[in-house]
């Protein structure tokens, strides 16, 4: 057989365990193993061939792992409950001044105060929703 059939067999082997374990760095060796059957179907002989696998390998880890890394750390958080609230505007229903009050947020009535004592929110303005204290909104 042939040097590149083998470098596919070692492309396809290496798949099996990217399939199986979800590691992508199994994959990234695959494309090496791949582009080392390239070399070879093209004439490049064994150390070329090894060498290729190697570069790209190595080069497929050192810049698509930090790129999937840092994709994956800015994916947007799903917030739920009590924390989807927060930066939500509401309407106010009844006075919200330092010592409580009532909105409306989400659909719902709240309990609200606001989150400067010295401020006061006159009915039907609306408020952003700065935290939520037990069953209370801190409003803004």
């Amino acid at each position: 057989m042939d040097a590149w059939v083998w470098w596919l067999v070692a492309a396809a082997g290496l798949g099996i365990p990217l399939v199986l374990t979800a590691m992508p760095e199994f994959g990234m060796f695959a494309v090496g193993a791949v582009a080392a059957a390239g070399t070879a179907g093209l004439g490049g002989g064994p150390v070329v061939q090894v060498a290729v696998f190697a570069i790209v390998s190595t080069a497929l880890i050192l810049v698509v792992r930090p790129l999937a890394k840092r994709s994956a750390a800015q994916l947007p958080q799903m917030r739920s409950g009590v924390d989807a609230l927060q930066g939500r505007q509401a309407t106010v229903l009844e006075r919200v001044d330092g010592q409580g009050g009532r909105i409306k947020l989400a659909g719902e009535v709240w309990s609200a105060r606001s989150l400067d004592p010295e401020v006061a929110y006159e009915p039907g303005s609306k408020v952003d929703v700065a935290e939520i204290d037990g069953a209370t909104a801190v409003v803004m």
